[in-house]
């Protein structure tokens, strides 16, 4: 435990603490320090009669509540752990640091204290399929053992990870999907740490790429990191990996994996690579060993590839044997079909394909959506609010790889401002609509399309212009699609 994790603990036991955005996590926060007997005031933007109903069960528990405009006045407790979304630096938190409080979250409060094994994924792109596989095949790996251990998931994915501490123990996993938010000011890493890719995105959240980035390298800078598994392929983790490798092997530095799509990676101490359609791992010891056929894979695109090396990696640096892992794939590749709203097929209606990859929030992850089709036939909705990402790279890909986009939302017109830009858009017979109104631009999309097109949902932006969540918008989409 750090000092910090000292500190913390023993505030949270004899101290006033506050709770800061009553969201996902932070209402399992708030019952798990009233349950240690702690002093709790709750503080929400939301006026009362907009909070869940579980935030005023807290309130009957002993929970003081501070809720609407002034939410943030007088913030004098000792401790305060803000919701993921809230920066650190805003003056309220700022003022109060001044004053002497610890601020502190909930993601960072379990790294703390969690007793077992942990393993922390972050990065732009994939984090949920590679959380969701690495949990996967570690559970499936200590199936094998019989040994009477258990993996655990919870993070960024969607389940508090407060709660999972009454369950865990030294012998378990707790595999934990981390996001820049959650990683901002942390000062402890996971036992082992995965970056998937990095990209620019949430810059209208971060001051800017150097923040970013140096909030996701928090999941390894710190000394508990035994190894860090990472994209050959993407110029910063490369550059990242190989800032690692050429620090004193001595030092106490996390074991470099290196995974790969297109090559067997030069750098690192192991790496896992794509290789005439069998994927192998190369331990320190440099002998090539084939994980697995990648035609047994049912999720489309080399991202999922990556994905699944990522996975496979995570659960070789928590102790398995390559071996243990090979049988692990064996039996969950061929019945994973995905997580919802990563190119979910909705249905199929007259020849046409719809498919809800609302996830895909950032410019990188809808090219890599488009990716995974080989032919022009995509027609893609694309539009949310901006978080002040570029899009002239997605303008070429819609022009070389789609056959329609319809713009909609907040960021619809910066969208088009890169495709006028963009010099391969009056040559490539790209069809452009603009829809400002969701609804009206899934019903303009559906009616571009002829059988054998398919219609994607893949925004490249975030939600909350028209929706609370993607989550939201993809099952509205999902709705929309059923009714035509």
């Amino acid at each position: 435990m750090t000092e910090k994790g000292r500190l913390l603990l023993e505030a949270v036991k004899n101290k006033k603490c506050a709770v800061v955005g009553m969201g996902v996590s932070n209402v399992p926060l708030a019952k798990y320090l009233l349950d240690m007997g702690g002093a709790v005031t709750m503080r929400d933007a939301k006026e009362r009669e907009k909070l869940s109903p579980t935030v005023l069960e807290l309130e009957e528990k002993g929970g003081a509540l501070i809720c609407g405009e002034k939410y943030l006045d007088a913030l004098c407790e000792d401790v305060i752990f803000r919701a993921p979304g809230l920066r650190p630096d805003i003056p309220p938190f700022a003022e109060a640091v001044k004053n002497g409080a610890l601020l502190s979250s909930e993601a960072e409060l379990f790294l703390e204290i969690c007793p077992s094994f942990t393993v922390g994924i972050t990065g732009s792109d994939g984090k949920t399929t590679t959380t969701t596989l690495t949990h996967l095949l570690i559970s499936e790996a200590m199936k094998l053992e019989n040994a009477g251990r258990r993996a655990y998931i919870g993070g960024n994915i969607g389940i508090p990870l407060i709660p999972l501490t009454k369950e865990l123990t030294e012998r378990d996993i707790a595999v934990c999907e981390l996001s820049s938010f959650q990683l901002q000011c942390a000062e402890k890493s996971t036992d082992v740490a995965v970056i998937t890719n990095l990209s620019p995105n949430h810059l209208n959240w971060h001051t800017g790429m150097d923040e970013y980035i140096a909030a996701k390298t928090n999941i390894y800078r710190h000394g508990e990191c035994r190894a860090l598994i990472t994209n050959a392929e993407n110029a910063v983790c490369a550059e990242l990996a190989d800032r690692i490798s050429a620090e004193n092997a001595s030092s106490c530095r996390p074991v470099v994996t290196l995974f790969s799509s297109q090559k067997r990676p030069d750098g690192g101490d192991s790496r896992i690579w794509l290789e005439d359609g069998i994927i192998y791992y190369e331990g320190e010891d440099g002998v090539p060993f084939p994980l697995f056929d990648e035609n047994n894979i049912l999720l489309p695109g080399k991202h999922n590839r990556e994905n699944y090396m990522a996975a496979c990696a995570a659960a070789i640096a928590c102790g398995f044997a390559p071996e243990a892992i090979k049988k692990a794939m064996e039996a969950v590749a061929p019945t994973f079909g995905g997580v919802e709203h990563r190119l979910e097929l909705v249905r199929e209606k007259d020849g046409v394909r719809y498919y809800n990859s609302s996830i895909d929030s950032s410019p990188t992850r809808t090219e890599a959506a488009l990716s995974t089709f080989k032919d022009k036939n995509s027609i893609l909705i694309c539009g949310g609010s901006d978080k002040n990402i570029p899009f002239a790279p997605l303008a070429e890909s819609l022009c070389k790889k789609a056959k329609a986009v319809v713009l909609t939302g907040e960021a619809g017109p910066k969208i088009w401002d890169a495709l006028k830009n963009c010099p391969l858009t009056e040559k490539s017979g790209l069809i452009i609509l603009r829809e400002p109104e969701f609804d009206r631009a899934v019903k303009a999309a559906s009616a571009l399309a002829t059988e054998g097109d398919r219609v994607v949902l893949s925004p490249a932006c975030a939600s909350f212009d028209a929706f609370p969540n993607f989550e939201v918008r993809g099952r509205h989409f999902k709705e929309l699609v059923r009714k035509l």
